[in-house]
This record gives structure tokens, C-alpha cells and sequence, in this order.
């Protein structure tokens, strides 16, 4: 038997907790549909022996109202806590401290924030969207694929009067493509026109006894790395030093479609030792982000239409932000059921 929703979001980032959040509040019955097993997205966390290592999203600042309100609410719970308010540069050969604005980290790891977005919504986790069809009943349907083998507690269908992709653009345009002919001309072009930059994150733990004198270095000016961060020093008496690497958008779409990343983790790091002297790790894990970060985003806060039925696209392609874009993106797809 088919569940009815009066709307079904794709993807449990922040963009669609926020949305979800907001029409829940709204009245609306809302399904969240999230193809791994937890929520964030890139706002992502992993455990290494019992040790949370951030390998996504490095940190949260107000670049807006959108991430200024979480931030306060979050501190406020103890969810964030202030990391630092500047960053080390490697430029010209040598570090130059470089100041921003307020930085703030989960001491529990950045997923954290996810979790405290997702609290009271209903989500269908392992869940991978196959295709949407429009149906005389004038409802989407929703053809679902379970992408975990233990995941067999929710339905394989879902039906829904709307609903909003949350997801990266390209990953939307597998579901809209087939959709071209009943869309609105150039709805699926302006997806299709949205471009990202890829991402490699090595994560490594060393001995406690080696311990940078920097929390975090950004590369403006290296063609493989881009960022290096003390992730330990995010945490609350931390059981060992942990670094987290992160590739250029060059050096990430050199490599991006290699089938064993280990021996790529292993360059990168190698490239990091050499301007850092950080030492041989004890251990090493690797991760790829094909879609980090949105070099060419859409200009408008959602897209939306209602031919053939209630549509919206809505994420940090959205905009220029990032997690401000996200969460603005998230509110404005919500907006436009309650208009």
C-alpha cells in the first residue's frame, strides 16, 4: 500500500531539514527521503575508533541571517561552541595569520548540527529515489530504491501532493530529465546549468605527542591542497591529534574517478608533510565529495512550478552562500507551499 504525504523532500542536508522543519510547523504532513543513513549532508562526521573526525563542512559563521540564528540557538544548547577567529595562510612560503570573522564547531562533531535540525521529523533513511511520475490522482509518485540491505521497515513507494529535491543539482537532473516534456520550458536547463567544484578529504591521527602550533591553514596558492585543519582541536580532551586535509578542485578532478583512493589520500598527505613536517600517521582514511562545492549556482532562492504538479528545487545551489544559501534555499522552498 502506497503512504500519502502532502509532500515528499529528497535529501536530508540542511536545506530540506529546514524546509521540513518549517512546513512541519505549517500543518503539512512531510516525509523526509534521505538516500545514506544520516542527515547533514556535507555537514558530515566520522568515527574513527570512537574519535569524531570532520571530513565535510569545516565550521559554521554568520555570513547571514540564516546561519547567524542557528548559530545563536545552537550555542545556546551547547551544540557549538566558538573555535577561533582567525586562520593561518601559507603564502609566500610561510604562514601569515589572517583574521575573520567568528568561527564555531561541535565539539561532538559537525554532524551534530544535522541531528539537532532533524529532531522531531520523520525520515526514511536509506532511501534512494528512482524516479518521480505524475499520476491521474494528480500526486507524485515516488519510486524508491533501499540502498541498505537492513533497511526494509519503510515502504519502497511513496506518494506526496509536492515535492522539493534537496539534493546537489546534478543529482536532482537524473530525476527531472525524464520529466522535460510536462516540466516548463528551461526548468530543466537551469538545473542542468548549475556546475560544482569536487573535493578529497584525507583524515589522519598521529601520536598525541605531536601537536601543530596552528588550528587550521588554508592554501590559496597550491594547485593540490586547499585546506588543512587540527581537527582534534575541535574536541573536548581529545584521545589523539587528527588532521583533516582538503584537496584543491584541481587536484580532486584529476583524480576524482579513481577507483582506489588510498594511494591518492597517501599523495595528499604526503603534499601536506611537506609544508607542515606533521610526520608519519598511524592511521589514514579517505573520502571523496563530488559535489562540494557550487562554483556556478542559480541565481534565484528555489526554483519552483506547479505544471505538472507542485515541483521545487532548493540547496546551496541556490545561491553564492553555501550553508547560508542552504538554509535561505530550505525557507524559501517551504515559503512557496504556504504563499
Amino acid at each position: 500500500m502506497t503512504t500519502v504525504f502532502d509532500i515528499a523532500i529528497i535529501g536530508a542536508g540542511f536545506a530540506g531539514l529546514i524546509a521540513a522543519q518549517d512546513l512541519k510547523q505549517a500543518g503539512y504532513s512531510v516525509i523526509l527521503l534521505e538516500k545514506s543513513r544520516g542527515v547533514g549532508g556535507r555537514c558530515a562526521t566520522r568515527r574513527v575508533s570512537d574519535i569524531p573526525v570532520d571530513h565535510g563542512v569545516r565550521y559554521l559563521e554568520a555570513t547571514g541571517k540564516q546561519t547567524q540564528n542557528l548559530i545563536q540557538q545552537l550555542t545556546a544548547t551547547n551544540v557549538l561552541q566558538l573555535w577561533m577567529d582567525k586562520i593561518d595562510v601559507f603564502k609566500d612560503n610561510q604562514l601569515q595569520p589572517q583574521q575573520t570573522q567568528p568561527l564555531y564547531i561541535a565539539p561532538n562533531g559537525m554532524n551534530s548540527v544535522g541531528k539537532e535540525l532533524a529532531v522531531g521529523l520523520d525520515i526514511w533513511f536509506n532511501r534512494r529515489v528512482e524516479r518521480l511520475t505524475p499520476t491521474l490522482n494528480k500526486t507524485w509518485y515516488l519510486s524508491l530504491e533501499v540502498t541498505h540491505p537492513t533497511a526494509t521497515e519503510n515502504p519502497e513507494e511513496v506518494e506526496a501532493k509536492a515535492v522539493i529535491l534537496a539534493i546537489p543539482a546534478p543529482q536532482a537532473l537524473l530525476l527531472l530529465e525524464p520529466l522535460t516534456a510536462e516540466l516548463p520550458a528551461n526548468f530543466v536547463e537551469q538545473v542542468r546549468s548549475v556546475e560544482y567544484n569536487a573535493c578529497i578529504t584525507v583524515m589522519a591521527g598521529y601520536e598525541f605527542t605531536h601537536t601543530p602550533p596552528w588550528k587550521a591553514i588554508t592554501f590559496p596558492e597550491n594547485e593540490t591542497i586547499a585546506w588543512v585543519s587540527l581537527d582534534s582541536s575541535k574536541r573536548d580532551n581529545p584521545k589523539q591529534t587528527v588532521l583533516v586535509v582538503q584537496s584543491s578542485a584541481k587536484f580532486a578532478e584529476d583524480y576524482l574517478d579513481t577507483t582506489d583512493l588510498q594511494p591518492v589520500g597517501e599523495m595528499l598527505l604526503n603534499a601536506a608533510t611537506d609544508y607542515l613536517s606533521l610526520g608519519k600517521p598511524e592511521w589514514m582514511q579517505v573520502h571523496r565529495w563530488k559535489y562540494a562545492f557550487c562554483r556556478k549556482p542559480l541565481t534565484v532562492p528555489c526554483l519552483t512550478t506547479i505544471t505538472p504538479l507542485p515541483l521545487v528545487c532548493a540547496g546551496d545551489w541556490c545561491g553564492e552562500s553555501q550553508i547560508e544559501t542552504a538554509l535561505a534555499s530550505g525557507k524559501a522552498a517551504a515559503q512557496f507551499f504556504q504563499d
